[in-house]
This record gives structure tokens, C-alpha cells and sequence, in this order.
């Protein structure tokens, strides 16, 4: 069998809080959670759990390819929540989206501080 992606562990603050913030940003179901973790399931049964480790999280950083419509409902919420969000991974444009790749593209963090980005075309 070929390898394929499964599962990762994301530390978060509040575990519970970190797993809503992603289900709704990725319009995707909550999965059966268990021991530590609060889990969400994405597209080809990949798990992410949220776990609150009892170390200082350090910043990690997370991308998702969605389509067009997803970014538009997506970027919407961000701005009605008030997330300070970036054009670029340096933070330098902040408030803005990037038109690189042949898509858009937006950088923001998550409640325990990773650094998200959201992009609407691959770049490879």
C-alpha cells in the first residue's frame, strides 16, 4: 500500500475551542473524539486532534486548499470575527489577500497561535 497522510496532533490552548475554530473554517464534521483529544475529520479520513499539551506550544503552521466559494465564506467570517489576517507570511500586508499562484491566498492564526493559511490553488 502506498503511504498516505492519517492523522496529526495539534496543540492547542483549549482543545475544544482549536477543533470548533477549524470545523467551521473547513465546513467539516466533528469526529468521534476520545481521551485528550477533540478530533475533526477531513476530506480522505484524515483525523486532526486537538490536544492541550502540558508544554509551551510552539507556532506551527497549517494550509488548506478550498475552492473558491469555501475562500469567500471563509474570509468572510474572518473579517466578521475581527482575525487579523495577512496577504503574505511575514505579515506585512496586513487586512489583504494575495492573488500568487494563480489563486488567492490569506494568512491568519488560529486561537492557540498556529499560523494558518488558506489558498484556492496549489502551488506545485
Amino acid at each position: 500500500m502506498p503511504a498516505s497522510f492519517n492523522h496529526t496532533i495539534i496543540a492547542a490552548v483549549d482543545r475544544e475551542e482549536s477543533a470548533r475554530f477549524y470545523r467551521e473554517l473547513l465546513e467539516v464534521p466533528a469526529a468521534e473524539s476520545w481521551g485528550i483529544f477533540a478530533n475533526i475529520q477531513l476530506e480522505g479520513g484524515v483525523l486532526m486532534q486537538f490536544a492541550e499539551p502540558p508544554v509551551d506550544i510552539q507556532m506551527q503552521h497549517y494550509a488548506f486548499l478550498v475552492d473558491d466559494a469555501h475562500f469567500d465564506r471563509a474570509y468572510a467570517r474572518l473579517r466578521e470575527q475581527g482575525i487579523e489576517h495577512w496577504a503574505d507570511p511575514q505579515m506585512r500586508r496586513p487586512g489583504q489577500v494575495n492573488t500568487e499562484h494563480g489563486g488567492r491566498g490569506v494568512y491568519f492564526k488560529d486561537p492557540a497561535g498556529h499560523a494558518l493559511e488558506l489558498i484556492t490553488r496549489p502551488y506545485l
